[in-house]
């Protein structure tokens, strides 16, 4: 532990004058924090907030899964795709929560939610309908059109029809 002149706390000294350490000068690597997590813009138990979704996520998941991760994968993978494979989970293995928790976890890093109410995957192994369901609330709350996938909504974002967020880093906050 190392306390400087103006009594800030460093748990190792700071890097001598002229090494790059990729941090802006005048921060130590201990300083940095990540940035603050916020609330999901509705609860876990919310369903009927979107009554069509709630009912399509009730049914049928792989639909609500394959919207959901189109747009977290930003298009890298479809929703035909998507839900496909969490089908053939669902039904060869039965784990399709673990295969869906991580999407929920990439999700929360990349718009710096909390991990509530508990563990991503505790989440979608006991609540899955639910989890599924206020992860489309979240992106539909953000700008997105859940029905016309990740490439139309940026064809639209060009238009002015939506608004995309912004990609939100961990990292450093001011």
């Amino acid at each position: 532990m190392y306390k400087s002149k103006d009594n800030t706390v460093y748990y190792a000294p700071p890097p001598a004058p002229g090494i790059t350490t990729g941090i802006p000068a005048g921060i130590s690597s201990f300083q940095v924090q990540s940035q603050a997590q916020g609330p999901w813009s509705t609860g876990l138990c919310n369903c009927f907030d979107d009554v069509n979704n709630c009912c399509v996520t009730c049914f049928c998941p792989c639909i609500t899964f394959g919207q959901v991760a189109e747009i977290i994968d930003r298009g890298s993978t479809s929703c035909g795709t998507s839900g496909a494979l969490y089908t053939l989970i669902m039904c060869l293995i039965g784990c399709h929560c673990i295969y869906s928790c991580f999407y929920r976890k990439k999700m929360r890093l990349q718009y710096s939610l909390a991990s509530s109410p508990c563990n991503d995957c505790l989440v979608h192994c006991f609540c899955e309908q639910c989890a599924l369901c206020q992860e489309y609330r979240e992106l539909k709350r953000r700008g997105f059109n859940m029905e016309i996938g990740w490439q139309a909504n940026l064809e639209n974002q060009g238009h002015g029809q939506a608004v995309l967020p912004p990609n939100v880093q961990a990292g450093m906050t001011r």
